[in-house]
C-alpha cells in the first residue's frame, strides 16, 4: 500500500472515530499522529512536530488571555449589560444578545463566549417570562458569526492565516475576516430576528442556571437576620489600630466583630491601619460602632458597593458550604470569626436547620451572651458562610469535605463588580490586538507575552491560566497538524484534489468553492470544526496550485464552511453548552441550522472571491 494509501485510510478511520464519539477526541488525535510514524508515512520527529509550532503555542496562549478578561469580570460585566439594555422587545433583545455574542466571541472564542453568556440569557429570560429555548441556540449561532470577525476568533482562523502565509508570504491581517465576519453576523441576526420565533421550539428547559445577582442579600437576610454583616475598613488614627482580634469591644452587646483582615483582605490577629473589621449587628448599631471608632465604609464606596452590607466586592467574596455526612470536620469546633486552617478564610456565621447558630457553653448551641466564649460543635449537614479573597474561596471551597452550594466563581461572575484588574486587562488587550495587527512581531511572540503580561500583572492566577488552557483543543490540533503534513506530503491531497476538480472543476470556480463547502460543511456536523479545518486545508492547497490559482479565496471558504457547525448539537461545545438549559432536542438545531447555513454558503461561495481575487 502507498503511503497516500495509507495516510487516506488514516484519515477514514479518524473521521470515523470522530463520529462514533466513542473515544475522546485527544485521545483519536494522538491516535492518528501515532499511526502515521508506526506505518513508516513520517518520521517520529514529524509525526510529534505539530506541539512545537507556533500555531498550537498561539492557540494556548490566547487561551490565557480569554480567561484573564473573564476572570477581570469584562465578560459578567458585558452580560449584565445585555440584561439592563434589553427591554421588554424581543427583536432589540435578540440584536444586542447576537451582537453581544459575537463580539466576545472574537476575543475570548466561540465556545468561550456562549460559556460566559449563556447563563445571562437563562436568567434573562426568566425575568422576561421567556422561553430560554427561544434564545439560546441564537446566542450559539451569533458566536459561530462572531468568530470571523478576527483572526483570535477560533484557532481554524489562526491555522488559515498561517497556511496562507506558507504558501504565498503574506498572511491574513488581524481584522481582514471581518469582511466576511460582519456579513455572516448581519445574515444570522436576519435569520434568528424574523425566523428565529417561528423555528425554535418554545420549550422548558431540563436545567436551568440560578440567577445569583441577588444572592448577597439572600445570605444577609439568612446569616444575618436581625441585622447585617458590614466590612469596615479601619483608617489611620482609629482607636482600634494595634488592638488585637480577641480584644474588640464594641461597646455593644448587639453588635460583634466576627473577623479581622489586613489590607490585601487576609485574616490578622490584630487591626492595622488599612485593613477591614468584618462585624455583625443591627445596621443602626453598627453604623454607632463605626463612627465612635472612626471606621469607614458606612456610605457606597466608589464602585457602588455597599461596603456595610457587602459580602461580594471586587476583591473578596462569600461562599456557602455544608458539611458532608461522614466529613472529617463533623465533630469540629468553630465560632464566627474563627480564622480557617488556611488562614485565608473567616467563618462568618454557622446555621443548623435553617437557623443560624450563636456558640453556647454545653455543646447544645444555645445563644450565649459573648459569641466568642464558646464554640459550636458541627454536625452533617450544618451550613457555613465563609468569607475571603476570590482566589482563596476557589482554592479551599475545593474540599471532599463539604458541599458548595454555588461556586464562588458562578457569585463572582454574576454578584461582583468588575474587578480592580479591569483596566491592566483591557489595556494588555489592547496592546496585543495592536502587535498582531501590525505583525509587529510573530503572532505566537505577541499572544504569549500578552498572557505572560496577564499572568504577571495579576489579572489571572499561575493556577488559573493552566487551568484555561483546553488540552483538549492543544492535543487535537497537534495532533492533527501531522496528518495535514502527510495528505500534503504523500500526494493524498492532491488525489483527493484531482477527484474533486473532476467533478466539479469544469463549472468554474464558483462550483469549486460550493464543492469545497458542502464537503466542509457535512464534515462539520459531524467531527470538530478544527479538525476539519485541518483536513480540508491542504486539499484546498493542492486544488489552488492544480488549477494555478490563489490559495487564498479557497482557504477563507474553508474557514467559514468551518464556522458553520450549525446543524448538529455535537458540531462545536457551544452548540452542546446550550442544549440542556435550551431544552433542544437532536432535530432542533436544524430547523433554525439550515437557514442561517444558507447565508454561509452565499458568503463562502459568492462573497470570498470577490473580496479575495484567485
Amino acid at each position: 500500500m502507498s503511503d497516500a494509501a495509507i495516510t487516506l485510510t488514516v484519515l477514514a478511520a479518524a473521521v470515523v472515530l470522530f463520529v462514533w464519539n466513542r473515544l475522546p477526541v485527544a485521545v483519536v488525535a494522538l491516535g492518528v499522529a501515532l499511526s502515521l510514524h508506526l506505518t513508516g508515512v513520517l518520521t517520529v520527529e514529524e509525526a510529534l512536530a505539530g506541539f512545537g509550532t507556533p500555531t498550537v503555542v498561539l492557540i494556548a496562549a490566547l487561551f490565557v488571555v480569554a480567561e484573564a478578561l473573564d476572570a477581570a469580570g469584562i465578560t459578567a460585566w458585558a452580560g449584565q449589560q445585555l440584561i439592563d439594555r434589553a427591554g421588554t422587545s424581543p427583536a432589540r433583545l435578540m440584536v444586542l444578545m447576537l451582537v453581544l455574542s459575537a463580539v466576545l466571541s472574537a476575543l475570548v472564542t466561540p465556545n468561550g463566549a456562549v460559556a460566559a453568556l449563556f447563563p445571562m440569557v437563562v436568567v434573562l429570560s426568566t425575568r422576561l417570562g421567556r422561553s430560554p429555548s427561544q434564545l439560546l441556540l441564537p446566542l450559539a449561532f451569533g458566536a459561530h458569526a462572531g468568530s470571523l470577525l478576527l483572526l483570535t476568533g477560533t484557532p481554524v482562523n489562526v491555522i488559515v492565516s498561517a497556511t496562507a502565509l506558507a504558501e504565498t508570504g503574506t498572511g491574513l491581517g488581524f481584522f481582514e475576516f471581518a469582511l466576511v465576519g460582519l456579513p455572516l453576523l448581519a445574515g444570522t441576526i436576519v435569520v434568528c430576528v424574523l425566523w428565529g420565533p417561528r423555528l425554535l421550539p418554545d420549550r422548558s428547559a431540563r436545567s436551568l442556571s440560578r440567577d445569583l445577582t441577588g444572592l448577597p442579600a439572600e445570605l444577609l437576610r439568612e446569616y444575618a437576620p436581625s441585622g447585617v454583616i458590614a466590612r469596615l475598613e479601619v483608617p489611620t488614627g482609629s482607636p482600634l489600630v494595634g488592638v488585637a482580634t480577641d480584644a474588640i469591644d464594641t461597646g455593644d452587646r448587639a453588635v460583634h466583630a466576627v473577623a479581622v483582615q489586613d489590607g490585601a483582605g487576609r485574616p490578622s490577629a490584630g487591626v492595622v491601619a488599612g485593613g477591614r473589621l468584618v462585624v455583625r449587628g443591627s445596621r443602626a448599631g453598627v453604623e454607632a460602632f463605626a463612627a465612635s471608632r472612626g471606621l469607614v465604609g458606612a456610605s457606597p464606596g466608589p464602585d457602588g458597593e455597599e461596603v456595610v452590607c457587602g459580602l461580594v466586592s471586587r476583591e473578596h467574596g462569600v461562599a456557602e458550604v455544608i458539611v458532608r455526612p461522614r466529613s472529617g470536620l463533623i465533630g469540629a469546633r468553630v465560632f464566627p470569626g474563627m480564622i480557617t486552617d488556611s488562614g485565608e478564610l473567616v467563618i462568618l456565621a454557622v446555621k443548623r436547620l435553617g437557623e443560624v447558630l450563636e456558640p453556647a457553653d454545653d455543646g447544645e448551641n444555645r445563644p450565649a451572651a459573648d459569641p466568642h466564649e464558646h464554640e459550636i460543635v458541627l454536625r452533617p449537614g450544618d451550613a457555613l458562610l465563609l468569607q475571603g479573597t476570590w482566589e482563596a474561596l476557589d482554592r479551599h471551597t475545593d474540599d471532599p469535605d463539604v458541599l458548595v452550594v454555588d461556586t464562588p466563581d458562578a457569585i463572582r461572575r454574576q454578584a461582583a463588580p468588575l474587578g480592580r484588574r479591569v483596566v491592566p486587562a483591557v489595556v494588555v488587550l489592547a496592546l496585543m490586538v495592536v502587535g498582531l495587527a501590525t505583525d509587529a512581531l510573530p503572532a505566537a511572540v505577541t499572544a504569549v507575552g500578552a498572557a505572560i503580561a496577564m499572568i504577571l500583572l495579576r489579572v489571572v492566577t499561575t493556577r488559573q491560566a493552566q487551568r484555561s488552557i483546553s488540552l483538549t483543543t492543544v492535543i487535537l490540533v497537534a495532533g492533527m497538524i501531522p496528518l495535514s503534513t502527510a495528505i500534503t506530503a504523500t500526494g493524498a491531497a492532491e488525489i483527493v484534489a484531482s477527484g474533486l476538480i473532476d467533478l466539479v472543476g469544469g463549472g468554474g470556480l464558483t462550483l469549486l468553492l460550493l464543492g469545497i463547502f458542502v464537503l466542509c460543511a457535512i464534515l462539520g456536523q459531524l467531527i470538530s470544526n478544527m479538525a476539519t479545518a485541518l483536513v480540508m486545508i491542504p486539499i484546498a492547497g493542492s486544488m489552488a496550485a492544480e488549477l494555478g490559482i490563489s490559495p487564498v479565496p479557497l482557504l477563507m471558504c474553508v474557514a467559514v464552511a468551518s464556522a458553520a457547525a450549525l446543524l448538529t448539537p455535537v458540531a462545536t461545545p457551544g452548540n452542546m453548552m446550550v442544549m440542556e438549559p435550551g431544552g433542544y432536542r437532536f432535530g432542533d438545531y436544524w430547523r433554525l441550522g439550515l437557514p442561517v447555513l444558507v447565508v454561509y454558503l452565499v458568503v463562502a461561495v459568492f462573497l470570498v472571491p470577490l473580496v479575495w481575487r484567485p
